[in-house]
């Protein structure tokens, strides 16, 4: 008789998105340096030399192509020392003896003492059975009315910057050239309106990136982790699987790579599955240019609550595919490190803040820059067409746009952009300024010289800056610094919107915009972990649900008499 025994999971600790992110970047450098670690497991070594661990460091020196990979384990251990502020020897000390601590606390009873520390007491309100997820939704709330309050004026400003004095040298000089009119054309109407309908969005980026890293360094985000968990396990998950979604709200790519933390490998593909209907910071100036187009003052409430949305659909389709074909295996304890309340380090914040706004002001620079360029030339040929209607974009846009009819945007622009937007998010933004602006006949201007031109964007930033801080003395109760009749400035992406939606409609783009399809890079990412069957089912079952969700948010709002 032949007895099998379940293989055993492989346990690994996790020791937090930072040091997890250099972890993996240095064992696929070992493969990219052709070097083979030998009888030592990768993970181990790569976390030894990030210790430089001396031992570990003489033995690795004296094998092929060691010393490549010692200096970039180097470079690697300084970056985390200059992001986190100790050595790595010491990050991973605390977060094994956090764990220890962890495990301790869940199975060792002791009497209670008397002496509560501030954290105790700050936890038995953020992390309580009842309030706990209500405080939760509350500080996301704070934190996307911060985002789009305090960043309204830099927005303002940027799009002033970026289609006025931007605009107006690179016309001044493509005019000394002299270009042609079809270089001034890919330019201003492509290359301008394409990338700088996106740039715009960048201060709003760098507040959202800042109360983030806020949170992180202060050690909430392992208590929302925590009390998720009781949420998370409805769906057959737990707290640890938040994490990865946390970092969706960055970007799904690293999030589906932070699956490998998870032991399983069914929560570790139920959870990739549900990542990328986080809200990713691509959806964001979507989410911005729509909610200010439409909702004005409450555009940070319905900010908010597509966020919340995100995650409420992600808990029931996760409930969907545990009882049909991610069905739970065994259970597993989820232990988790609270640290210690701390005040966070603002040279760390900062460095995070730029390192992620620094990532999609990149993907402007290449995948958006390119992206423009082809969306120029597909609204312009055949060449010389007079409508952008009969071009092959539109075209092509017309014919998927019925799709889109019961959802309340049938216009073929919007069915455009949408697909364009399988790409990345944020070229549906995108697109729809190029479409909308790359055409318009250039307003009559009076003409400024270079010093008048730097000194106006000098005090519009000064202004703006004055803005946003009475923004955020206002927050504070009992103080209010703003006029009541102070309305924003429309950007000329806002007004032409409201010419093809109703807020309803819009609404409805917006809820469609946070489910459907994931971008190619986070496909790519779900094919690179769990193959090509899994991917495709991302993409399609994503593409439904949102048809399905607009849809409603549509029709019922009309029967309820939104429309």
């Amino acid at each position: 008789m032949t007895i099998t025994t379940a293989p055993t999971e492989v346990f690994r600790l996790d020791y937090g998105s930072k040091l997890e992110r250099e972890i993996a970047r240095l064992v696929a450098c070992f493969e990219e340096n052709n070097f083979d670690p030998g009888r030592y497991p990768r993970r181990w070594l790569a976390i030894k030399l990030l210790e430089a661990d001396p031992d570990i460091l003489a033995r690795v020196q004296s094998m092929p192509n060691g010393a490549q990979v010692i200096a970039i384990a180097r470079l690697s251990a300084e970056k985390l020392k200059s992001l986190l502020g100790d050595d790595v020897d010491l990050l991973t000390a605390d977060h094994r003896y956090g764990y220890i601590n962890g495990v301790v606390r869940q199975t060792l009873q002791r009497p209670l003492l008397d002496r509560l520390t501030l954290t105790d007491r700050i936890d038995n309100i953020v992390t309580h059975k009842w309030l706990g997820l209500p405080f939760f939704f509350l500080v996301m709330y704070l934190v996307f009315r911060l985002v789009i309050d305090v960043s309204a004026p830099f927005l303002d400003w940027t799009d002033a910057v970026i289609n006025g004095p931007l605009a107006g040298w690179l016309t001044f000089i493509l005019g000394l050239l002299p270009a042609p009119a079809w270089i001034h054309s890919l330019v201003i109407d492509g290359i301008v309106a394409g990338v700088g309908g996106v740039l715009v969005f960048v201060p709003g980026l760098l507040i959202l990136y800042f109360f983030l890293a806020l949170l992180e360094d202060s050690g909430y985000m392992s208590r929302a982790a925590f009390v998720m968990d009781r949420f998370m396990r409805v769906v057959g998950l737990h707290g640890k699987s938040f994490i990865p979604m946390i970092l969706g709200f960055g970007c799904a790519v690293p999030a589906v790579y932070a699956t490998r933390t998870i032991a399983s490998r069914r929560d570790r593909t139920l959870t990739a599955l549900l990542v990328p209907l986080m809200s990713c910071s691509a959806r964001l100036p979507v989410y911005v240019v729509f909610g200010l187009a439409f909702f004005g003052s409450r555009a940070g409430t319905v900010i908010w609550a597509m966020y919340a949305l995100g995650i409420v659909v992600a808990m029931l389709a996760g409930m969907v595919f545990t009882r049909t074909i991610l069905k739970p295996d065994v259970s597993s304890a989820f232990v988790l490190e609270l640290p210690p309340y701390r005040q966070p380090a603002l040279k760390s914040v900062l460095i995070h803040m730029w390192e992620n706004t620094r990532e999609f002001v990149r993907k402007a620079g290449t995948t958006i820059l390119a992206a423009a360029v082809v969306m120029w030339l597909l609204l312009n040929l055949p060449w010389g067409v007079a409508n952008q209607r009969d071009s092959y974009f539109g075209k092509v846009s017309g014919a998927i746009a019925p799709v889109f009819a019961p959802l309340g945007f049938d216009n073929w622009e919007t069915g455009g952009a949408l697909v364009s937007g399988f790409m990345a998010k944020e070229i549906v933004v995108s697109t729809l300024s190029q479409v909308y602006l790359g055409g318009e006949e250039a307003q009559a201007i009076e003409p400024t010289t270079f010093g008048e031109d730097l000194l106006g964007i000098g005090q519009g930033f000064a202004e703006a800056t004055f803005s946003s801080g009475k923004i955020l003395l206002s927050i504070i109760p009992g103080i209010n610094l703003m006029d009541a009749t102070a309305e924003a400035e429309d950007t000329a992406l806002s007004l032409a919107l409201r010419k093809q939606f109703t807020p309803l409609s819009a609404l409805a783009l917006l809820v469609f915009v946070l489910l459907y399809v994931p971008c190619v890079a986070t496909l790519g990412a779900i094919r690179h972990e769990f193959g090509r069957s899994w991917a495709i089912t991302s993409g399609l079952y994503q593409t439904l649900l949102a048809w399905v969700a607009a849809l409603m948010v549509y029709q019922v709002g009309r029967l309820l008499g939104f429309g």
